[in-house]
This record gives C-alpha cells, sequence and structure tokens, in this order.
C-alpha cells in the first residue's frame, strides 16, 4: 500500500493540529483500500478554549455522515474528552443514552453528531487515532483460524479483539481487554470482521502504521490469479426484467448497474459462487447499503427474486425480537451466473458506493478462498448490525423523495429548447437521464450525476437502437421516454414545397419518432409506471398557411402516438401527447421565422408573440413542466389524450 504522506504539504499545518487531522484524514480516505465511502473515522485530542476563555481537553472526531476522503475542519466535533472517559465505566449505555450524552458534551452545539466511535477512541490514550475497515485485514480475519493468521501475522505489536457491535459495546470490550496493558508496546488495534485502528500522538506515525500494517496484511494475502480477457455478458431484456423485480420487492423504483468486467465475469462464473457470496457481507458495516447476501440470478429472473424475498423475509422472522418494521426485502445487489455482479440503488450516487463496496467484496472472497475459504459473521450478528438504530438514522439522514426517483428517462432532442427544460426538469425531479441529440455537444453539455448525453441522429435507426441500449446497460431499464426532437420546415405554400424539405421533416418529425418508440417499447415493458410522451404541435389542431411540412408530420406523428396508446395499454405504457404554441424561446424560432409568421398573420412580431387568448408568454419551461406532470403519477390513469399548452389559441377553441 503506498504511502500518500508528503512532508511539504504536511508542515503547511503543523502549526494547526485540527489542521494536520484533516490532512491525514484525507490521505486515508482517498485510499478505497482502507475505506469506502464515508466509511471509518479519525480523531484528535487537543485543548479547546470556550466562550469565558477557560481551556478544556477535547477530543475532535469525525461527525456522522462525513466522508473521510472530503472532510473538512467543521467535520470534526469537539466533545469533552473526560466524558467520554467516565461515560466507559458504565456496565451498559443504551445507545439512545450514548448519543444523547455525547451530544451534550459537544462544545460546539453546531458540529455534527460526533461518531459513534467517539468512547473507543477516547479511552485509546494517544493524541491521534485512525480507524479503517482495511480490505486486506478483514479479508484475512474472514477465513478459518482467521485470529490465528492476524497474531502470527503481527505479534504482540497490535491487540486483538473479538467481534463485537459497534458503539458502546465495542469501546467496553476494548476497555475490558487493555485495563492492565502498556499501551507503548502497541501499534495499533484489530478488530475481527471489522477493521483495524493506529494511533500515536504524532499523526505521521499513526498514518504510517496504518499504511505499514495493511501493507503486511496485503503482502500476507497471496498473489490473484491473471483473469485473462473473459467478459461477461447479460442480455438487456432480461436486465430490465431483473430491474423490474427488484423494484416491486422495494415498493419503488431502482437503477440497476451491470458490471461484466473480466475479474467480476470470473467471478459470477464459479461453480461455487452462490456458497461463497451467500456467507456474508466483507464487514458488517456494508449491511445496510448491500443487505447480507446478494440475490442469485439464473434462468428465471421473476424466481430469482422471489425466492430472495422470502429468504429475507425468513431470516428477518428468525431474529427479528417482535419491535422491529422490516425494511424491505430487496436485494442491493446480484450475481448474473456467468454474467457478472449488478447493483440497485435509487441514485446513481447511491449505486456507484454499491458496485464499489461490491468490488472490494468480490476480491476480498477470493482473497479469503485462496486462504482456506470465506468466513463470515453469523447471521444474528450482521441482522444486529443492519437494524441497529443508529446505522439507520445514518443512511436515512437528509434523503428526499423526489417524484421520479429511481427512474430512468430518455430525451430526444434535448441539447436547447423545450428538449433541453424537459432534462433538467425531468433530472430536478430525481430521473436519470439519457438525451440523445444530434448536437455533438450533448455529452458535454450532459455528463453529470443525473444527466448523461448521447449524440445521436435519430433518423438513424441504427444510431437509435445503439443509444437505447447505452442508456438501458447504464441505468438498467427506461421508464420514461420524451419524443421531443423536430424541426420547423421552412415556409412554404403547398404548390412550392420543397421535395428535399418535406421528406426531411417527415424524416425528423415523424419517423424518427416511430424509431424511438419501435425501439424503447421492448423496455419500456419492464418499466416503472413506463410512459411515453409525444411533443407534437398546436398546428395539428390549427395549422397555418406555408406551413404544410410540419404541420402534416406533426399530425401524423399525433395519430401515431394515439395508434401506440392503443396497442400499448396492455403493457401498461401509457402513451400521451403534448401541443405547445408560441414556445418563442427555443432554436426553431428565429427572428427570421418570426418576422415570416407574423407577416402571414397580418401582425407585427410583437403582436404575434402575445397572441395567445391569456395573453401570457409560453416557454420551454412551462411546457417542460407539463411533460413532467403527464409522466408522473399524477396521469398515470390516463393514455391516449392531447394536452395542449399553449396559452389558449382562439382557432382551436
Amino acid at each position: 500500500m503506498k504511502n500518500l504522506w508528503n512532508n511539504f504539504d504536511a508542515d503547511t499545518c503543523r502549526d494547526d493540529l485540527l489542521a494536520l487531522r484533516v490532512y491525514s484524514s484525507r490521505l486515508i480516505g482517498q485510499n478505497p483500500d482502507l475505506v469506502l465511502h464515508g466509511g471509518g473515522n479519525t480523531s484528535l485530542k487537543t485543548s479547546f478554549t470556550d466562550i469565558f476563555g477557560e481551556t478544556q481537553e477535547v477530543i475532535y472526531i469525525k461527525g456522522s455522515g462525513w466522508d473521510l476522503a472530503t472532510i473538512e475542519v467543521s467535520g470534526f466535533s469537539p466533545v469533552r474528552l473526560e466524558v467520554l472517559i467516565k461515560l466507559a465505566r458504565f456496565e451498559f449505555l443504551s445507545d439512545a443514552d450514548m448519543v444523547g450524552a455525547q451530544r451534550v458534551a459537544m462544545l460546539d452545539q453546531q458540529a455534527p453528531n460526533p461518531s459513534t466511535e467517539a468512547i473507543l477512541h477516547a479511552i485509546i490514550p494517544f493524541r491521534f487515532v485512525d480507524h479503517t475497515h482495511a480490505d486486506a485485514v478483514v479479508t484475512l480475519s474472514n477465513t478459518p483460524s482467521g485470529e490465528d493468521r492476524i497474531r502470527n501475522l503481527y505479534g504482540d505489536r497490535v491487540l486483538v479483539v473479538p467481534y463485537v457491535m459497534p458503539g458502546f459495546e465495542l469501546a467496553k470490550k476494548v476497555a475490558d481487554l487493555t485495563r492492565d496493558i502498556d499501551w507503548s508496546v502497541l501499534e495499533g488495534i484489530v478488530l475481527m470482521s471489522h477493521g483495524i485502528f493506529s494511533f500515536s500522538n504524532n499523526a505521521k506515525e499513526s498514518y504510517e502504521r496504518m499504511i505499514q500494517l495493511v501493507s503486511e496484511a496485503e503482502s500476507n494475502l497471496k498473489s490473484r490469479p491473471d483473469l485473462g480477457v473473459v467478459h461477461g455478458g447479460i442480455p438487456l431484456p432480461e436486465l430490465t426484467e431483473l430491474r423490474l423485480a427488484v423494484s416491486r420487492a422495494a415498493g419503488k423504483p431502482m437503477l440497476a448497474v451491470f458490471n461484466g468486467s473480466p475479474h467480476h465475469c470470473g467471478f459470477a462464473g464459479r461453480p461455487d459462487v452462490e456458497s461463497i457470496a451467500c456467507r456474508g457481507p466483507l464487514t458488517p458495516d456494508h449491511v445496510i447499503r448491500t443487505k447480507r447476501v446478494p440475490v442469485i440470478v439464473g434462468e428465471d429472473v421473476s424466481d430469482a427474486v422471489t425466492r430472495y424475498v422470502q429468504d429475507y423475509e425468513s431470516y428477518f422472522t428468525a431474529f427479528s425480537s417482535g419491535n422491529l418494521t422490516q425494511l424491505d426485502p430487496a436485494p442491493r445487489w446480484g450475481i448474473w451466473k456467468d454474467g457478472g455482479t449488478i447493483a440497485f440503488g435509487r441514485t446513481e450516487r447511491e449505486v456507484t458506493i454499491i458496485a464499489d463496496i461490491v468490488h472490494h467484496t468480490v476480491q476480498a472472497i477470493e482473497d479469503a478462498e485462496r486462504l482456506g475459504g470465506w468466513v463470515a459473521l453469523p447471521e444474528s450478528q450482521i441482522f444486529a448490525m443492519e437494524y441497529w438504530e443508529l446505522e439507520q438514522a445514518k443512511l436515512n439522514r437528509g434523503r428526499t423523495e423526489l417524484p421520479f426517483l429511481g427512474q430512468v428517462a430518455l430525451v430526444t432532442g434535448g441539447a436547447s429548447g423545450i428538449g433541453r427544460a424537459c432534462v433538467e426538469h425531468l433530472a430536478a425531479s430525481g430521473a436519470q437521464v439519457v438525451t440523445l441529440d444530434k448536437n455533438p455537444s450533448v455529452t458535454s453539455i450532459y455528463n453529470g450525476s443525473s444527466m448523461y448525453g448521447i449524440a445521436c441522429d435519430v433518423t438513424d435507426p441504427s444510431a437509435v437502437t445503439s443509444a437505447i441500449e447505452k442508456a438501458v446497460l447504464r441505468y438498467g431499464g427506461l421508464d420514461i421516454v420524451v419524443n421531443n426532437a423536430g424541426i420547423f420546415s421552412a415556409s412554404a405554400s403547398v404548390e412550392n414545397i420543397d421535395d428535399a424539405e418535406w421528406q426531411r421533416s417527415l424524416d425528423i418529425n415523424l419517423t424518427a419518432a416511430m424509431y424511438v418508440i419501435k425501439k424503447t417499447v421492448p423496455y419500456l415493458r419492464y418499466g416503472w409506471n413506463p410512459a411515453v410522451v409525444i411533443v407534437g404541435s398546436k398546428n395539428v389542431a390549427a395549422p397555418g398557411r406555408g406551413a404544410g411540412a410540419y404541420s402534416v408530420a406533426k399530425a401524423g406523428l399525433t395519430q401515431l402516438g394515439r395508434i401506440a396508446a392503443l396497442e400499448l395499454a396492455n403493457d401498461g405504457i401509457r402513451v400521451n401527447t403534448v401541443h405547445p404554441n408560441a414556445v418563442f424561446d427555443t432554436a426553431m424560432w428565429t427572428e427570421e421565422v418570426l418576422a415570416i409568421r407574423a407577416k402571414q398573420y397580418g401582425r407585427t412580431v410583437e403582436e404575434y408573440r402575445a397572441s395567445t387568448l391569456l395573453g401570457l408568454e409560453i416557454t420551454s419551461n412551462h411546457v417542460a413542466s407539463v411533460v413532467c406532470a403527464i409522466a408522473g403519477t399524477e396521469f398515470s390513469r390516463t393514455t391516449g389524450a392531447q394536452v395542449p399548452v399553449d396559452g389558449g389559441t382562439e382557432r382551436v377553441v
């Protein structure tokens, strides 16, 4: 394991112990082999001057909810040291009392709640304390004779602590084991099936002890085999079926991200994969993210999820005390036999965290198998962690349930105008949005955590197919399709319509939309509240002079939507159309086009802009709001509808 300590960087904060604590904490946090996504914690014992100018001994400990990789000074909570040491002398302390006592002992009430390991950090008599869930150390402990392996590796340099629940129980156990110990001979503490501590009065020494101890564990693991160039695969319709089954089990839409890399494919192809993968997680801290075991998927996708749910319900019944409410029984990761692994989550961030944990778990399981076998904690202890009230509070803190959370939307023509507004509204409402647009800049416009752009000419069937497959593979399925891509043809009377312009309007405004619907239907069948929203035009009901090519194509598109609504209703797929008008903040409406259209109606440009019955301006955002409403649950009983978004047009009314 690489030592990242840089003396120059460290010297910049040598006169500020808390800044130095932040620096070394970040070194730990940026190494995923030590901690993942908020795991681990660090602390500093020093003095604190209060508002009265009085100095008190405190421990600054990582606040709950902070990530070591990005922690700031404000992420550490100052807690009176003497209070925590007194708490360690209790014979019993409930979780609620511990959290309350720690909160009362804080000297900055604006700081976050102290870590549940604050008491343990307090009783370790060193200024700097580091705690990680290092893969290599936990892997060694999760093998037959794991404790013997740890003792043989480290000798008397570390204290070995059998697994107990984190929090007060763990602190009490360490206090009992160290009552008569000479701390000066110890370099660290190994918590079986949990992690490792290092400590020192010097920040650099504590960090380097952690790196050295973990490096020794890594060297103790046998060399890993070359998996070659095997790549897994998964049929996309089956992936969407699996995603829907998991979503139904969870009672809410979930994303599904597949990993068919050589390593994960090789793991999924092991004949004993079901046995070794279902023994338990790498560390119990992961269970709130991954649940205890994965779902194993073979030929029958739905049956695999059904069996998983039944097993989870039996697991809950076996270990619940009767006063607990069962969490949703859906898996959070899975193994597709001979294909790879799948992670399930509500958001891209959540599913990325789970996928990272799965990757480290897969490697740890294979390492342990080469050392004699993967051994996880008993089900009862994993259950205790999964339903530990403090961990549940941490998982749900700050979560806002947005209307499209966990759903996947596809928007065509999303680089500008109405399409762009639809993308932004859907993403703001929680959806993962894939945008198709001929403009190559779409890939740079949308490259965030909730928006993904694909350059695609929607008049090319093969390009449409490829883009849709990318979207499905990225998120596991499709739920919403907004058919928006279109052009406004050059104004011309029927006798003067250019043949090429006529065909171009049909190709983009009508045929391309048919391609998109045709290619997305197989995935929408397994969508969550699946919906297609077509962006039509006021010209369908009230065509204008000189707009024949555009009006005819939009009329055909509207008819296509009506037919699709009839044909797809049995699959639960709703198809509705919105008809905007006078939306002048789009690329279609150049000053030249506005002038031509206004002249055709004998009006000035200003009069033409305000020609709605309500006298109100219609923007792309107004149309996008209606699109989102129609795609949402409020319209779950509506299909085949045509909804105007035009401010009222006399010729339509």
